[in-house]
């Protein structure tokens, strides 16, 4: 795979599975804090992490691409607790071949005014190595990457610039603790092991991936029979790292990445909690099913050789939910404030 290497694009300098034919994801780089987020909420980050970037209104930019379930997540807490007019965003192209993620006349780079957001990455260390990913979260003042990973990114847009917000809480005191174990439960076997599944090298490989991916699902099922949300009555954040992958997974994980044990259109609980979360104030536009078919199956050469898209499933996430027969619901600050259209 390709990535930057002292500053240099490089194409072809790693290999993304082991000698086992296991997927392996690479550590993102840049790993600050803003201020206001104190190492005892930070759940799996550092708590050593420097947080010297001051919380300011219209100094920070965040880079997504629509396809990426990783930028999602960042997208979703940024716009449920209503910080569109405090950070601004903007959009890759959607497909991403050998420079990377793109811009573009339609997508292009409101900051500096890159082609490629390697050059973002260059910029902010010129001797920088490593893969270059979204999301990214941008000081304009200091012309620099503060964070490259997701799951913090989510924690300083819910927490530290909380003040600056709707009012909106997505780490409410007394389930932190859950809501930290639910993200790591998680990640390892659906957020990450969609792909674990799809660019597995080796049968033994794919198959530990996609029994670790359904038997985690087969659990948030029952739990999802009993609660409203992951955490019980009220969103968090962990419903938000999850919703990406559920979104996309009857359109690329089932077929694309040969998760196809179950769609979560098969799963009652799992498939209304994944049309209530697509039908709160705010998420359905920052779904973009266009950009997530078309990056998966373009992009992805090695799993789709001849990069067709399919024209299907047809998917209606707006269709009615069966949600309210369980206690609690979404926070009033949301619904009584609606957010506004997306980027």
């Amino acid at each position: 795979m390709n990535m930057l290497v002292d500053g240099q694009w490089t194409r072809d300098a790693y290999e993304s599975t082991n000698e086992d034919g296991e997927f392996e994801r690479s550590e993102t780089s840049f790993r600050s804090y803003v201020e206001g987020v104190p190492p005892e909420v930070r759940g799996w980050g550092d708590p050593d992490a420097p947080a010297s970037f001051p919380v300011e209104s219209d100094r920070y930019h965040l880079y997504i691409s629509r396809a990426c379930p990783w930028a999602h997540r960042t997208a979703l807490v940024r716009r449920l607790a209503g910080l569109d007019d405090i950070i601004s965003l903007s959009v890759v192209e959607p497909e991403r071949y050998d420079e990377g993620w793109q811009f573009s006349d339609e997508y292009p780079d409101p900051i500096n005014s890159f082609d490629s957001l390697y050059e973002t990455y260059a910029h902010a260390d010129p001797d920088y190595t490593g893969r270059v990913t979204v999301p990214v979260l941008y000081d304009r003042a200091t012309e620099t990457v503060v964070n490259n990973e997701s799951a913090e990114i989510m924690r300083m847009l819910d927490v530290g610039f909380h003040s600056l917000g709707n009012g909106v809480d997505l780490y409410p005191e007394g389930v932190r603790k859950e809501v930290d174990d639910l993200i790591d439960e998680m990640y390892e076997p659906v957020n990450n092991g969609v792909y674990r599944a799809g660019f597995a090298d080796s049968q033994a490989a794919y198959d530990e991936a996609v029994d670790d991916l359904f038997a985690t699902l087969d659990r948030f099922e029952e739990l999802l029979g009993e609660r409203r949300y992951l955490a019980g009555e009220t969103l968090t954040e962990a419903d938000l790292a999850l919703f990406p992958t559920l979104v996309r997974f009857d359109h690329v994980y089932h077929v694309h990445f040969k998760c196809n044990r179950r769609a979560i259109h098969e799963y009652p609980n799992l498939w209304n909690y994944t049309k209530e979360l697509f039908q709160l104030p705010g998420v359905a536009e920052t779904v973009n099913t266009n950009h997530v078919t078309r990056h998966y199956y373009r992009s992805h050469g090695s799993v789709n050789p001849k990069r067709l898209v399919p024209t299907g499933p047809e998917i209606d996430f707006s269709a009615p939910h069966d949600r309210d027969r369980l206690a609690g619901g979404p926070p009033a600050d949301l619904v009584d404030g609606a957010a506004p259209a997306d980027d």
